[in-house]
């Protein structure tokens, strides 16, 4: 392992143990094995580096995730059933990883002060955002319309930092995969509009029919 790959090595694990803030350049070469210039000379500065660790750190993530969604049972699943299935592996996911998600959530307060740390996070939101979007809701011959992919994964991706941020503060009152199934299943069925029913001349002739001989059978009517 060269130098370069070592430093990347090392900045993960530091990023893991220490964070963003607590992460100096030294513990970085100390987690190595390389020097402090080949920090400079390979990635620029300590900041770049740390960003490049966090992005294949997040990349190594989703790989898990696809590993974990491919060990489910094979054969056709309604739309809900994917949507928990996918939940469920994510969260599943969370406990493995939680200091990463606690280092994303760092660097999202840190972006203010720092444009690559800013430009680092949108070149991986715009990455999660379309994985997250072709995992849930490929688009196939009757449905070519990649808006609606895009759209999908901009949705997920709010829900992704949600469920994580209230997984990071109290685990045990967060989402489960099968209660956002059940959330998008009631939004859904809330905003579908309700059906009407339309009624043709034959069903009105029909019911003044019998309206008549109700009528006519009555005994209040005069002509009965």
């Amino acid at each position: 392992m060269g130098h370069r790959e070592a430093l990347l090595e090392g900045a993960k694990q530091c990023l893991i143990e220490k964070g963003y803030a607590r992460t100096t350049a030294r513990d970085i070469v100390a987690a190595s094995g390389a020097n402090l210039a080949s920090i400079g000379y390979h990635y620029g500065s300590k900041e770049a580096l740390l960003n490049a660790a966090l992005f294949e750190a997040n990349a190594a993530w989703a790989e898990a995730l696809d590993k974990a969604l491919a060990q489910a049972p094979e054969g056709p699943a309604a739309p809900h059933e994917r949507f928990e299935s996918f939940w469920t592996a994510v969260i599943g996911l969370f406990a493995e990883h939680r200091r990463l998600w606690a280092v994303n959530i760092e660097a999202v307060t840190r972006m203010e002060n720092s444009p690559e740390i800013r430009q680092a996070l949108a070149e991986g939101l715009a990455e999660a955002r379309s994985g997250l979007g072709e995992t849930l809701f490929a688009p196939s011959e009757a449905r070519t319309d990649v808006r609606d992919a895009h759209a999908v994964g901009n949705l997920c991706h709010a829900l992704l930092i949600g469920v994580m941020t209230q997984w990071l503060i109290d685990p045990e009152s967060a989402p489960s995969g099968p209660e956002l199934s059940r959330a998008l299943r009631v939004l859904a069925a809330a905003a579908l509009p309700v059906p009407v029913v339309p009624v043709v001349p034959a069903v009105l002739e029909k019911d003044a029919r019998n309206t008549r001989n109700r009528w006519g059978n009555h005994p209040a009517n005069p002509a009965g």
